[in-house]
């Protein structure tokens, strides 16, 4: 996947829908949303994100359009084209690669044995700690796309699944996090003092 996928998916999450299923935001906009939603499968940095709409826009695969604002600077937002639809068409086609944890703290935690494991263990508690915000955060997103609804009732029948069923996705990965990190946190710790006992 290239980050034009995640950016056009993004913007079709945008907000100020009207009625088409495509929203529009601003370059801004999108930097908030994809550090919020899209982040939880796609990283990239806000000059990034404004690079790649350049990109996108020159290709014709967005729409800019110019908004002027009395009190503040002018600002752009964007829409995904048909030309966009169509290449996420395109993408959403073609066969998926697997994906591979690339992860430093996993390295450090396989070195646990050499290294001394004071500072891991802190590391490890520290992510535990950013996964449960996440998982606040998350749970608050997905409590908002669902409006009145329970959860299985908006999986039948709600608007913009898309966008849920990868928040759902985000939510177990940041649960799983939690609990491994806080798990092997605590496994070392009982290590380590049963070493100085000895």
């Amino acid at each position: 996947m290239a980050l034009r996928h995640a950016v056009l998916a993004a913007l079709l999450a945008g907000d100020g829908s009207d009625g088409d299923g495509r929203g529009e935001y601003s370059g801004y906009q999108l930097a908030k949303a994809f550090d919020i939603g899209v982040a939880n499968f796609w990283h990239a940095l806000p000059q990034q994100l404004y690079a790649e709409l350049a990109k996108l826009e020159k290709e014709g695969l967005v729409a800019g359009r110019q908004v002027v604002q009395e009190a503040r600077p002018n600002k752009r937002l964007f829409r995904v084209t048909e030309a966009g639809l169509a290449e996420l068409e395109a993408f959403a086609a073609a066969a998926s690669k697997v994906s591979f944890i690339r992860d430093d703290l996993l390295v450090k935690v396989q070195v646990a044995d050499s290294v001394d494991n004071g500072p891991l263990i802190e590391q490890l508690e520290e992510r535990a700690s950013l996964a449960e915000a996440k998982i606040e955060l998350f749970g608050k997103m997905l409590r908002k796309m669902r409006g009145g609804l329970d959860e299985e009732e908006f999986l039948r029948r709600g608007d913009r699944i898309g966008p849920y069923l990868t928040c759902l996705r985000g939510l177990a990965l940041e649960q799983e996090n939690r609990d491994w990190g806080l798990r092997v946190a605590a496994v070392l710790r009982e290590r380590r003092a049963s070493h100085v006992e000895r």
